[in-house]
């Protein structure tokens, strides 16, 4: 301590100065590694909850007395205590879902519960627990289930059951085939209900499937050109290698429900199954009128021969043939969801060949591959002309993909979890520290006195001021050279200290000169 304030009295105001901000910088530096090191690392315990269930967590972990921090919708406790504080929440019960199910019905006495009470709480709990299942899927963040039941209206009947869901997806917009999968979830839920009465609505981008089939159709499209497409890449890439070949496929369904009736006949084909014949004879005869004689009156016209005499005969037949004639009578129903149309576009990349230098050099692929790939491919997606199908197969070069993203990281960190950001700060500080210590408050404190100006040539030199001591001015004490060897104290002879003090003494300005110049002088920096 002694040394340190006579190394402090020597020093000028300006370097007490900076050696004042020096260390407290430096105090400063130490105390922020400190805190840092000593500051628990913070993991995600929530994320993503509603208002309520967060400020039951937040306020279950103040009663525990656990650091949290609160970073816009997420909370994060120490990393060391996050497991524990799961596990000790979720069996008390948190993060409470406010959605609630089957359990209203405990909640319901017999006493003063009418019918009509008990059926909206069964429907309820009925919506409760179908937006718990939703929300048990990775995918969906938030989910509210209405359901329309007219079970409860006797005079209006022929009313189908509908029912909405409204769903807040954890990350993106929700696909359709999840979306589908929630419609038949909810529609098998509740008795009487189609799948065609369920509507998914997605509340970050509107809806997703609607209370009709058009929805549905195009979902089942896609479905039908992404298995297509999966199969051909699937056949392509066997032979061209992986990534060297690009399809598409584009299905169009029929949207419309089509009822057609048709009916044919034949009139060449005929068959007679029934025949009716009739025949018809008429006879008659006629005689003339005469004079009334004695003749005429005789038996067996013995007097006839004086009058006229007509007879005549008719005959007549009919024929009736019943013939059945063939006749085709078809009934074709078309509802949507058939295939109207299918497209596919294929694009192959070329092979390559050596040059004559060295280089690669792209060359199309021969007519008889790209032929032979083509009947593959329309086997494949079921290529039909007379539907209207239409399939292109073209070789092209591909451009080279840019290479981003970052290298894996090391299998090291991840195994004991390392937060490289925090050690970096802590380096960082550190080395701030050390750095400040080394090369401003050690060289400060450590500080010699600065060497005396050259003295002037052309003034007289005096061996005092030169900070030499001429040995024949030594005192009578028979003080000698400080750098002597003989200078060293024998038994009974004062020491070089003693003799040092006495001749500053006898040569008081002079030393005091001497004194002056080192201090006025700032000297060499260190």
């Amino acid at each position: 301590m002694e040394q340190i304030g006579n190394v402090w009295a020597e020093l000028s105001m300006r370097r007490r100065i900076i050696a004042g901000l020096a260390a407290l910088a430096m105090f400063a530096a130490v105390l922020g590694v400190a805190r840092m090191a000593s500051q628990p690392g913070m993991a995600l315990l929530y994320a993503g909850l509603e208002d309520g269930a967060a400020g039951e967590v937040v306020q279950a972990l103040e009663a525990r007395g656990v650091a949290y921090d609160i970073r816009g919708t997420s909370i994060f406790v120490d990393s060391a205590q996050r497991d524990q504080l799961r596990m000790t929440m979720a069996s008390e019960g948190l993060p409470s879902n406010p959605t609630q199910g089957y359990e209203l019905l405990d909640q319901m006495t017999g006493f003063g519960t009418t019918s009509q009470m008990f059926d909206a709480a069964y429907w309820r709990a009925k919506e409760g627990e179908l937006a718990r299942t939703i929300v048990s899927s990775p995918g969906v963040q938030h989910a509210r289930v209405h359901i329309a039941n007219p079970a409860g209206r006797p005079f209006q009947r022929n009313m189908p059951s509908t029912a909405s869901v409204t769903v807040t997806p954890a990350a993106g917009g929700l696909p359709a085939a999840h979306a589908r999968a929630l419609r038949y979830l909810v529609a098998s839920a509740v008795t009487g209900l189609s799948p065609e009465n369920v509507s998914i609505i997605d509340a970050n981008g509107g809806v997703i499937l609607g209370g009709d089939d058009a929805g549905s159709s195009q979902g089942d499209a896609a479905d039908r050109a992404a298995a297509l497409k999966s199969k051909v890449e699937r056949l392509l890439e066997a032979r061209v290698g992986y990534g060297r070949a690009v399809v598409e496929v584009n299905v169009e369904t029929v949207t419309e429900r089509e009822q057609i009736t048709e009916r044919r006949i034949d009139p060449d084909s005929r068959v007679a199954i029934s025949q009716d014949r009739s025949e018809i004879a008429t006879t008659s005869s006629d005689q003339g009128s005469a004079d009334v004689t004695v003749a005429s009156n005789l038996p067996d016209e013995q007097g006839a021969g004086g009058g006229d005499k007509s007879q005549s005969e008719n005959s007549e037949t009919r024929e009736r043939t019943n013939y059945e004639v063939s006749e085709v009578q078809r009934e074709v129903l078309r509802n949507p969801g058939a295939i109207d149309r299918v497209t596919t576009a294929v694009l192959i990349d070329g092979i390559f060949d050596t040059g004559a230098d060295g280089a690669p050099i792209w060359q199309p692929r021969p007519e008889e591959e790209m032929e032979a790939l083509r009947e593959l491919v329309a086997s494949a997606v079921g290529f039909n002309p007379e539907r209207g199908d239409s399939l292109t197969l073209k070789t092209m070069q591909f451009e080279p993909l840019p290479t981003e993203g970052s290298a894996p990281g090391s299998a090291l960190a991840g195994a004991f979890n390392i937060d490289a950001m925090r050690l970096a700060q802590l380096g960082l500080l550190g080395l701030v520290a050390v750095a400040l210590g080394l090369f401003v408050v050690r060289p400060i404190l450590s500080a010699k006195p600065a060497a005396l100006p050259a003295p002037d040539e052309a003034a007289p030199r005096s061996p005092a001021l030169m900070g030499e001591i001429d040995p024949e001015d030594t005192p009578q004490t028979g003080l000698q050279l400080i750098g002597d060897a003989a200078t060293r104290a024998r038994p009974g002879e004062p020491s070089a200290v003693d003799r040092l003090r006495a001749l500053i003494d006898e040569r008081q300005e002079e030393s005091l000169q001497i004194l002056r110049n080192w201090m006025e002088d700032e000297g060499e920096k260190a």
